[in-house]
C-alpha cells in the first residue's frame, strides 16, 4: 500500500469516530482528521519496539481509547478544555502551586510527571521512542484517572482547585512536549 493511500484511509477511519455532535465546520473537521490520523500513524508505528514486527490495524490504532495516538491527544484536548473553561471563571486564581496530594490519583500523577526527564533521556539514549510513547501513555491515564476521581472545575476551595489547575497545566505541558518529540501535532478541540 502506498504511503498517501494509508493516510487517506486512516483520516477516513477518524472522520467516522469524530463526535458529529459538536459543530465543526468543514475546515476545521478536515484539520482534525489530518492531525489525529497522523497521530494514529506516527505513535502506532513508534510505539512498537523496532526490532519487532507488527501488524498495522487501522481501527485499532484510530481508535479512541487504548494505547493510541488519539487517545493522547483527546487527553491533551481535554485538559485544555478544562484550563480554559477555568480560566473564564471567576474563583480561578492562578497561583500555579501545587499543594501535597490529596488522594492517591494525585500523588500518582505528580511521581508520574518527576519522571519526564529520566523517560526522555533514556528513549533518546536507547534510541527506543517505543520508550516515550511507553511514558506518555502512562503519564495519559494516571492523568485521566485523576480527572475521574476530582471534581477539579466545581471544586469550592479556590486553593485546592488552583493547585489541581497548576498540576492539569503541567501535565498538558508535558505531554504536548513528549508529542512534540514524537513529530505530533495537536488539534485545538476533537
Amino acid at each position: 500500500m502506498r504511503l498517501q493511500d494509508l493516510i487517506e484511509n486512516i483520516q477516513n477511519s477518524v472522520l467516522k469516530k469524530l463526535d458529529s455532535s459538536k459543530e465543526f465546520s468543514e475546515h476545521e473537521i478536515n484539520d482534525i482528521a489530518a492531525k489525529v490520523g497522523l497521530s494514529a500513524l506516527k505513535y502506532g508505528d513508534l510505539s512498537n519496539q523496532v526490532t519487532k514486527d507488527y501488524i498495522f490495524d487501522i481501527e485499532k490504532f484510530s481508535s479512541f481509547e487504548g494505547n493510541t495516538g488519539p487517545y493522547i491527544l483527546y487527553t491533551i484536548v481535554r485538559i485544555k478544555s478544562i484550563l480554559k473553561k477555568a480560566g473564564t471563571e471567576k474563583n480561578y486564581c492562578g497561583t500555579h502551586v501545587m499543594h501535597e496530594p490529596k488522594s492517591i490519583y494525585e500523588r500518582e500523577l505528580m511521581l508520574k510527571l518527576s519522571k519526564f526527564n529520566d523517560s526522555v533521556e533514556y528513549s533518546t539514549y536507547e534510541n527506543a521512542p517505543n520508550k516515550l510513547c511507553e511514558y506518555v501513555y502512562d503519564l495519559s491515564n494516571a492523568y485521566n484517572r485523576f480527572y475521574h476521581s476530582s471534581k477539579i472545575i466545581s471544586e469550592g476551595n479556590i486553593e485546592q482547585r488552583s493547585s489541581w489547575l497548576s498540576l492539569s497545566s503541567l501535565t498538558c505541558k508535558v505531554l504536548e512536549t513528549s508529542v512534540d518529540l514524537l513529530g505530533i501535532e495537536v488539534p485545538e478541540r476533537m
